[in-house]
């Protein structure tokens, strides 16, 4: 895997491995309460969420912030894990946001949570699964 040839297209080199993660995560807002109604509230939150995204070394490739939920396709290396990324994203950017405005916290989120525990998060690559097995099979 060394050649400039045999790289793998859409893959991320480091210096001791190769991935190709890709994770599409959903999460809503406590009680589906519409909060990202105007566009300074989406910009905020999707500052934040880039801002924690950085600090954990996480791309965010795609992101949608809607009133009552986030959209975000993500790709993470290998050493980290799915569940610390979700709870980095949801628990750093609840903090932040209400704690920048207080207002929201007590007319919508009075017992202090943004989001909701549950999350929904897929893998995708730019293979199918029908492909991997007969590449091993093959093998």
């Amino acid at each position: 895997m060394s050649g400039k040839s045999n790289k793998i297209e859409g893959a991320i080199y480091t210096q001791t491995y190769v991935y190709n993660f890709h994770f599409h995560l959903i999460w809503t807002t406590n009680y589906r309460n519409e909060v990202f109604k105007t566009s300074e509230l989406v910009q905020e939150l999707k500052d934040i969420l880039i801002r924690i995204a950085e600090l954990n070394e996480v791309t965010i490739e795609k992101m949608e912030v809607m009133p009552d939920h986030v959209h975000l396709l993500l790709s993470f290396k290998p050493k980290l894990s799915a569940t610390n990324v979700v709870k980095a994203l949801k628990g750093g950017s609840a903090r932040m946001f209400l704690k920048k405005h207080p207002e929201i916290k007590a007319q919508k989120f009075w017992k202090g949570h943004l989001w909701t525990r549950s999350y929904y998060m897929s893998t995708l690559g730019n293979i199918s699964r029908e492909v991997v097995e007969k590449y091993i099979e093959s093998q």
